[in-house]
């Protein structure tokens, strides 16, 4: 999954608890606006912004484990090429051909290990920034919410139908963009886990 993607995923989540409000309200004449938090996140600028640092991140990220990946590949390679051929018995038989592959594979699993880091610490990041991001969207959406004087605010991507009248996505947009036109994005480490979790 894409790391836009995750952030939609965590951003609905904090969207739709914003949103909480009886139906009955609804069919009491209770004000109601909707916004679309995909398109606040995606054109926004702090949105882009942030979008564009994670980026930059994943790619110093992916720029770090090239050299250990491209050296694994090339001695893959050199492995195969004296490998093609032998039985399973002429390898065993070859102790020095044994000693590269028990080094060869721990080799890749120092580096699997540490690529599975940099997913958890790039995961990780991401939530920081998205949780940056809200933290800068809320007292935004507040403020539109009391001048709309709204009761209830319901997302556009969990109803089925709603009127662009009642539609504040623009004006949510708008009010993000003077307030917060960049984020402070910066390269995270996950937390460890206790053994055993």
């Amino acid at each position: 999954m894409s790391h836009l993607k995750k952030l939609l995923l965590a951003f609905a989540f904090l969207i739709s608890g914003a949103a909480i409000a009886a139906p009955a309200a609804v069919a009491q004449g209770t004000n109601v606006v909707a916004i679309d938090e995909v398109r606040i996140l995606r054109d926004s600028k702090a949105g882009k912004d942030m979008a564009t640092k994670l980026d930059s991140i994943e790619t110093q990220m992916n720029n770090e484990l090239n050299p250990t990946r491209a050296t694994l590949q090339t001695e893959g390679k050199a492995l195969d090429a004296k490998l093609n051929g032998k039985t399973r018995e002429q390898v065993n038989a070859d102790a020095a051909l044994v000693s590269e592959l028990n080094n060869y594979q721990a080799k890749a699993n120092t580096f699997a290990a540490t690529a599975q880091k940099y997913s958890k610490d790039f995961s990780y990041t991401e939530r920081v920034a998205l949780s940056g991001f809200n933290k800068a969207l809320e007292p935004v959406l507040l403020q539109v919410i009391q001048e709309k004087n709204a009761q209830m605010v319901v997302s556009k991507s969990s109803v089925v139908y709603s009127a662009d009248s009642i539609d504040v996505t623009a004006d949510v947009i708008k009010k993000l963009d003077a307030a917060t036109p960049t984020l402070t994005v910066t390269r995270q480490k996950a937390p460890e886990q206790p053994a055993g979790q």
